[in-house]
């Protein structure tokens, strides 16, 4: 899909925004609600991560349907989690803990290589020339 070094790059762009976004939970650590935060950053994978991982090892290989990847993708875009954010903002007011979901996307991204599931794919990446 990107070459070895595209890829990097990637990793290295969100592992800066990974740091500005720790940079700025530490500095406001104290102003921070612990349980939005934690809904925030736990709500992505319970939602559009674990349901696919489940159907993944238990399809044994077999494809699984697209709506676990679509379900991590949704979860997963800086898109969705705006409007999650917006929505919040109208009804509760701004969190510092809002910035657990960069934490978790870039950190996904930086940290895990993790970036969107296309379609047709394996849910959960495998090694080549691992046995499965």
């Amino acid at each position: 899909m990107y070459s070895r070094g595209t890829h990097t790059l990637m990793r290295l762009e969100a592992l800066l925004g990974l740091g500005v976004a720790v940079a700025l939970a530490l500095r406001h650590l104290g102003e921070m609600r612990w349980g939005p935060f934690l809904f925030f950053f736990m709500s992505i994978d319970l939602i559009g991560y674990i349901p696919g991982a489940i159907a993944h090892r238990q399809a044994h290989g077999a494809p699984i349907p697209n709506v676990y990847h679509a379900l991590y993708n949704t979860t997963h875009s800086f898109l969705w989690n705006a409007a999650l954010v917006a929505a919040w903002t109208l009804a509760f007011g701004p969190e510092w803990a809002f910035l657990a979901i960069p934490i978790h996307l870039l950190g996904d991204r930086a940290i895990f290589g993790n970036f969107f599931k296309p379609f047709g794919t394996p849910f959960e990446p495998t090694l080549q020339g691992a046995a499965s």
